[in-house]
């Protein structure tokens, strides 16, 4: 395991038990939460996307701070619903937030998850071609926004510009230099899995994916990440990719932590369905004593086929408690799965 960071879905609830009781709450303790996880050693601070909810929503706002808050942690998304997305003015706000970071952005996107709302791409806007699905349109979006990442030019320059235009066609401004290869894609699916390698995206794999063997999970994420990785060698791409998976490990080191997760132990996948076509296996929490937790971890296929391992962290519980638990994967478990 090369990088180990956390992913939150920024949760927020006005209820008195919540730590995070507002969107500005959870805006501003991501922040924190990512200087904190900066200075306990962790590789990246993700936060998930979604619409119509009481999450975090709009990522680049959030990125580009946390951007100029650290200054060596990975910054990411997992993921962005492509089928709510302009990509070309995704394009603006993702060079932008990536300039501000150093070049450490590493978007996770993807043609998106139930939602909500019905169809709440439509209230963005957007609506499928004829012929297209709504994940159809989410993979044309994805497919239009890493065409314009490659920073060439497409659009024909005013003959009589405001301010001089240099020569030729005109690109999106700004551009980040590199980040087309720092987009990652959610894939649920061994065939998206495959569609992500030939585009020479980077594959995140969660704790949900369609059930298409009745294995358990880890087999068959782990399966998932080995026909990506063939797909990529035989599209030929220069470059090595990177994978992530996303667990919920909870190291129990004192009461608060039993008091939480005790519950936890020995959880078991679960099986159901997030839209009426789709079955699907939701993969186990963990949470186990640290001497108990690596034996258990080290069982887990898909987390060995990983470079990148992403903890999902409970926000509500405030950047003290995360942060604790952070630091009880990194001290205690971590360098015995070979991180660092």
């Amino acid at each position: 395991m090369k990088k180990i960071g956390f992913l939150s879905f920024g949760h927020w609830t006005p209820s008195p038990q919540s730590q995070t009781r507002s969107a500005a709450d959870t805006l501003l303790q991501s922040i924190e939460l990512a200087v904190a996880a900066e200075e306990l050693g962790a590789d990246g601070a993700y936060f998930r996307v979604h619409h119509f909810a009481r999450q975090l929503a709009s990522p680049f706002p959030l990125l580009a701070a946390v951007g100029a808050k650290t200054s060596k942690i990975e910054i990411g998304t997992a993921v962005i619903d492509m089928r709510y997305e302009n990509p070309l003015y995704m394009a603006e706000d993702a060079g932008s937030a990536d300039l501000i970071a150093g070049g450490r952005l590493q978007l996770g996107i993807s043609r998106g998850s139930p939602e909500q709302v019905i169809d709440g791409w439509r209230y963005f806007g957007y609506q499928p071609a004829d012929g297209e699905s709504d994940a159809d349109m989410g993979r044309r979006h994805a497919e239009v926004f890493l065409d314009i990442l490659r920073g060439e030019g497409f659009a024909k320059p005013n003959p009589q510009p405001m301010f001089p235009n240099p020569p030729g066609l005109l690109r999106l401004e700004p551009h980040a230099e590199g980040l087309r290869e720092r987009i990652w894609w959610g894939a649920g699916s061994n065939a998206t899995a495959v569609w992500a390698a030939k585009h020479g995206m980077n594959l995140q794999s969660s704790t949900l994916k369609n059930d298409e063997t009745g294995e358990a999970f880890h087999v068959q994420q782990a399966a998932q990440i080995r026909t990506y990785r063939a797909a990529w060698k035989e599209a030929g791409h220069a470059r090595e990719p990177r994978v992530s998976v996303s667990r919920s490990i909870f190291a129990l080191i004192d009461d608060r932590d039993r008091a939480y997760f005790g519950g936890e132990r020995g959880s078991e996948d679960q099986v159901g369905f997030i839209d009426p076509r789709t079955r699907a296996i939701f993969g186990r929490s963990y949470a186990a004593e640290p001497d108990a937790l690596i034996e258990q971890l080290k069982q887990d296929e898909a987390i060995a086929e990983a470079d990148t391992l992403l903890l999902t962290i409970p926000n509500q519980l405030g950047v003290d408690y995360c942060a604790h638990a952070i630091e009880a994967i990194l001290t205690h478990v971590a360098p015995a799965l070979g991180w660092r």
